[in-house]
């Protein structure tokens, strides 16, 4: 059994943050008809439902419906935001049943042009405390190490304000996650390369891809994780299919069977950054 899945509900974002690739493909908004039959597909498969692949899901004029549709299915709802949306959009989460967790990307602040950014970290702040003390979890996410962290000070001394005082006596930048509050943390991590057909070879021996996930494109195409920004190995249709079909078909079992072997069959995945984590 998958332990989640990535639904990507509009590949359509606000934002051209530095770290990501964004996507050439059609500019699309699911609608909540094709996310209820996509989702009644897998919840059989998955417990927890991941709102994004590409796209800021916070753009969807149909959140709320979507948002209802994954409860009713009985889902635990995780989104991931650049956080840009939730002094608009954020009641409507708040709102909602079944969200588990929210990931904001703060990272994306780093060659935005955000040029209030107290007032940007002030509304991310304000909903991460409003949404712990709801049962949410939330992730305020610094996953540029070694990258585009110019910004990342400006941060750090919102955080330790807003706490009264610096919690980690620890070096700074270092990775991990660190609790500001109940329900509420700190994560950082080095940036990594997304997988490219046009980047070199990675050394990736190994990934969780079809393991303990799968993605579904708004088209309806499933990909093996949430990083296939361009649908590069599309292993069936879900709108088309069962998930059983795309998951007993040859190219996702040899995906599979590369991995266990040490030796990817898909040149997306030997092209991954992300994936050398897994050693």
């Amino acid at each position: 059994m998958l332990k989640r899945a990535y639904v990507e509900i509009t590949n359509v974002c606000n934002l051209q943050c530095s770290f990501c690739p964004g996507t050439g493909r059609e500019k699309l908004f699911m609608t909540p008809e094709r996310f209820r039959l996509l989702a009644e597909k897998l919840r059989r498969h998955v417990k927890y439902l991941y709102l994004h692949v590409m796209g800021e899901p916070l753009l969807h004029p149909e959140l709320g419906a979507i948002l209802t549709i994954a409860a009713d299915l009985g889902f635990r709802v995780c989104l991931t935001t650049n956080g840009t949306l939730l002094k608009e959009r954020g009641e409507a989460v708040l709102a909602a049943r079944g969200v588990h967790k929210v990931s904001v990307s703060l990272h994306s602040a780093e060659g935005n042009g955000m040029e209030d950014m107290e007032a940007y970290l002030a509304s991310v702040w304000d909903f991460s405390r409003r949404a712990s003390e709801a049962g949410i979890i939330c992730a305020l996410r610094l996953w540029n190490l070694g990258g585009a962290e110019a910004r990342n000070g400006e941060i750090l001394t919102f955080l330790a304000e807003r706490l009264g005082c610096w919690p980690l006596s620890l070096p700074q930048p270092r990775q991990g996650s660190w609790s500001l509050g109940e329900r509420l943390y700190l994560e950082q991590a080095e940036r990594f390369d997304w997988p490219d057909m046009a980047a070199p070879e990675t050394g990736t021996r190994f990934c969780l891809g079809l393991r303990e996930q799968v993605a579904v494109l708004c088209d309806g195409t499933a990909v093996p994780c949430c990083l296939d920004h361009e649908g590069d190995v599309p292993l069936g249709n879900l709108l088309e299919q069962s998930l059983e079909e795309i998951l007993d078909g040859p190219r996702a079992r040899a995906l599979v069977q590369g991995f266990s072997e040490g030796r990817p069959s898909e040149e997306l995945c030997r092209r991954c950054g992300f994936a050398t984590r897994f050693g």
